[in-house]
């Protein structure tokens, strides 16, 4: 994902829907009281152990216990969404789905990575409940190193803080 000024939401221009319009509400990034699943790919596990690292560093950060946060290991991208349908069942907050599905020269890549995506999404909407698409879908190797890098950057940081704000925006005022 490439991001630059002008795809940045302007946090003014935010603030400046307060008033103009009936509710404008977010989600805040307190992860305090969140218990969290991490379904995690063994595939490419270099690079998912990566991500994992990085949200983790995150959930510590947004004050989640981490004592509050179950990592299950899968074979690979295709079984996330089994997985996440299993965490969301047994009562977690949100799960956050990890993997990395880097191009190849066969068409295997395009069904792995739109069959996570689908299942995953599937999953979050039938539970309610947010399930995160931390996977990584890039041509490279290194695009995917890339993704992973400790800090600033880490995708599955990033995916990890999505998930504790879309928790707490669904249990904000109501939505309507």
């Amino acid at each position: 994902m490439t991001t630059s000024d002008e795809t940045q939401l302007d946090e003014r221009a935010l603030r400046a829907l307060d008033g103009r319009v009936g509710k404008n509400l977010e989600g805040a990034h307190d992860g305090r009281g969140l218990r969290l699943g991490v379904a995690c790919a063994r595939f490419n596990g270099g690079i998912t152990l990566r991500l994992l690292e990085g949200a983790v560093v995150a959930a510590a950060q947004l004050g989640v216990d981490l004592n509050d946060v179950v990592v299950a290991w899968v074979p690979g991208a295709f079984e996330l969404p089994l997985a996440a349908k299993a965490m969301i069942e047994s009562g977690l907050d949100a799960v956050i789905a990890l993997g990395a599905v880097i191009r190849g020269e066969t068409g295997h890549y395009d069904f792995v990575a739109g069959e996570c995506a689908r299942g995953l999404q599937d999953v979050s909407l039938a539970s309610t409940k947010p399930v995160i698409f931390g996977v990584l879908t890039t041509d490279t190797v290194d695009q995917a190193l890339d993704r992973s890098v400790e800090g600033a950057g880490n995708k599955g940081a990033e995916a990890l803080e999505t998930a504790v704000e879309m928790v707490r925006l669904l249990r904000s005022a109501p939505l309507s």
